[in-house]
């Protein structure tokens, strides 16, 4: 069974002050410091005449999680433009996703490039 108390009065906020240690000097709190984003990378995939679309189109989608037709999109825009973006990461992870279609290729036998540029 509940029974109703009152709540207990809340303490009254006091404004920020420079705290005081036993020695009677003066400690500063610490203001955090704004931090920009980090700075992200494209990967981009480069056409050639020797790597088949079907093989492109299955890595876009095996390493960068698209459908079957925005990834048969990109590998048009490839295709067609010589060049294409699959995504948008963080540095570190642009790097593993360009080693991971570096390997993929090679391990296919196809000369298919694939680099991270810095978004601007």
């Amino acid at each position: 069974m509940a029974t109703n108390t009152p709540p207990k009065p809340a303490k009254p906020v006091q404004p920020a002050r420079p705290a005081e240690d036993d020695s009677g000097s003066v400690v500063l709190e610490r203001v955090p410091k704004k931090v920009k984003p980090p700075q992200m990378y494209q990967v981009v995939m480069l056409n050639d005449d020797y790597t088949p679309m079907e093989f492109v189109v299955v890595v876009i989608q095996e390493f960068f999680n698209k459908d079957r037709e925005t990834a048969t999109q990109i590998m048009l825009k490839i295709h067609l433009d010589g060049k294409g973006v699959c995504g948008v990461y963080s540095r570190d992870v642009a790097a593993t996703k360009v080693d991971q279609v570096m390997e993929a290729a090679r391990h296919a036998g196809h000369p298919l490039q694939c680099v991270s540029e810095p978004v601007e």
